[in-house]
């Protein structure tokens, strides 16, 4: 089984990926394969809307990060993304993955899988949950299953880098939104 995991944050090593490593967890544990898209690492062109994938061969933009995007969707059994919130909304670089998507949406690489989502933002009414509805859209646009965590996804309360390692139960809640995705793959009881 294979698990991709996507941190949309520019900023390597920050809460959003600390947060996504703890979703991923549970499958590296359990013996899945385990494909990490790191946008602080990975360059993708933002769509233009040419419409040139209409014709069903793929975006025409030039190879970039998404092309490892697009073979881990189409190989993976379940999905988490995590993003930061920035001016309530998902970063720029995730917006941009979303975005190019659209080119296998005759595909549909993601139908049936199951997905979570993960927000990190500045205060407690810092747009986490816009953020998380963002994901989620994503999700049933493509055709992937909302997996909740505990409650809708998972949304916690960040400033400075470092942050969420003080706090053990968004982590914690990380790790249980993992087990459900884990568990709704294999078709398991919650």
């Amino acid at each position: 089984m294979r698990v991709l995991g996507i941190s949309g944050t520019p900023r390597p090593g920050g809460n959003t990926e600390v947060l996504l490593d703890a979703a991923l967890e549970p499958f590296r544990v359990a013996g899945w394969s385990v494909d990490r898209v790191v946008l602080s690492q990975s360059e993708i062109h933002p769509c233009t809307g040419c419409d040139a994938c209409r014709d069903g061969s793929g975006c025409h933009l030039p190879s970039d990060g998404m092309e490892a995007v697009y073979r881990a969707m189409r190989t993976c059994d379940a999905i988490l993304v995590a993003t930061p919130v920035y001016w309530r909304n998902v970063t720029a670089q995730l917006k941009a993955l979303f975005d190019r998507s659209y080119a296998l949406r005759d595909e549909h690489p993601l139908r049936g899988k199951p997905g979570g989502a993960i927000a990190v933002g500045r205060g407690s009414g810092g747009g986490q949950s816009i953020a998380l509805t963002i994901i989620h859209n994503f999700f049933l646009s493509a055709g992937a299953v909302c997996v909740p965590g505990e409650l809708n996804g998972v949304s916690a309360v960040a400033d400075r880098p470092g942050d969420i390692a003080d706090q053990p139960n968004r982590l914690e809640q990380a790790r249980i939104l993992g087990r459900h995705v884990m568990a709704f793959a294999g078709k398991e009881s919650l």
